[in-house]
């Protein structure tokens, strides 16, 4: 592979395509806390992007050195990603339905919580370090920092629309949050899967 134009627009599609997870559980997020601050939109889109990242390089590193632990490994993704993303979901469902008097305290993401949700919407990307194999490292390294660009700001985007429905839901926003990661965390499943 050579440095040129369709490198860096593989990059941004690539980006683009694995954002979309950690976009649906952003909105969730932003549903959840209508009112967070910016400082926190940064913070949370930077942990998505920083394992968007990490998750080819790791795949690639693979590839490299352990390819066949690694594709032993690889049928577990989908299943990972269903247990902690209904694991999240779940809390906020119950947390949810125990708390409808809509009142103002609403539960806030704790960094536990982001750390799994950011390795289950980029588990999936360990693949792209087969798709990415015959890059040399920095050709590697560059195309995940590419990805954690476009996911930074996509999670931007999805906190930003959570956060103007979740003001208008109000107490019905943390249970359609829990809903939506359940979701995603089957349709990582059986896209997995199939």
């Amino acid at each position: 592979m050579e440095w040129n134009l369709m490198f860096f627009i593989n990059s941004v599609l690539l980006g683009v395509g694995l954002a979309m997870d950690a976009f649906s559980v952003s909105m969730a997020n932003g549903l959840n806390e209508p009112r967070m601050r910016r400082y926190k939109m940064v913070g949370i889109a930077g942990v998505f992007g920083f394992f968007q990242a990490l998750m080819p390089m790791t795949g690639w590193v693979c590839i490299h050195t352990i390819v066949q632990y690694f594709t032993a490994f690889e049928p577990m993704i989908p299943w990972i990603a269903l247990i902690l993303l209904c694991y999240i979901g779940g809390k906020m469902l119950i947390d949810g339905i125990r708390n409808r008097e809509g009142d103002e305290a609403t539960v806030r993401l704790g960094v536990g919580a982001l750390l799994v949700q950011g390795v289950a919407t980029s588990i999936d990307a360990l693949s792209v370090g087969f798709t990415i194999a015959d890059y040399n490292w920095l050709m590697a390294l560059v195309a995940s920092l590419i990805i954690a660009i476009v996911t930074f700001f996509i999670c931007i985007a999805g906190l930003e629309i959570g956060k103007k429905f979740g003001t208008k839901l109000s107490n019905k926003a943390q249970i359609l949050g829990g809903v939506i990661l359940i979701v995603i965390g089957f349709e990582i499943f059986i896209s997995g899967m199939l």
